[in-house]
């Protein structure tokens, strides 16, 4: 069983910056891809950004892309989400995600929340206008 923990959310004025922390535990050897996802009241979780934990790439979802960058430390087994210029829109619980199915991810995949097996329990993030 894998754990992950996020941490690093709070409450910033629109235009600032934060970064999101999750750290990774337990049977973490079978992990292959990490992510981030959002949910805000009402709507349907939405993918961030994924990054593949041997090779270091990364994808990102449209809204994020050029704002948000993703990142790991592979010695601590843990993932990170530097959020720039961020908005109101950007107001959302964020929660970080594990998918230990093996070394193949279509990009196309990657944005449903079904395709990963380990979730966290959320950080929320308040951006105010």
């Amino acid at each position: 069983q894998v754990q992950l923990v996020e941490s690093g959310g709070g409450s910033v004025q629109a235009g600032g910056s934060l970064r999101l922390s999750c750290a990774a535990s337990g049977n973490t050897y079978n992990i292959n891809y990490m992510g981030w996802f959002r949910q805000s009241p009402g709507k349907e979780r939405e993918w961030v950004a994924t990054i593949h934990t041997t090779s270091g790439n990364a994808w990102y979802g449209d809204s994020v892309k050029g704002r948000f960058t993703i990142s790991q430390d592979k010695a601590k087994n843990a993932i990170y989400l530097e959020m720039s210029s961020l908005g109101p829109e950007d107001t959302a619980m964020y929660y970080c995600a594990a998918r230990g199915r093996g070394w193949y991810f279509a990009a196309t995949r990657q944005a449903y929340p079904s395709e990963y097996d380990n979730w966290g329990q959320g950080t929320q993030v308040t951006v105010s206008s």
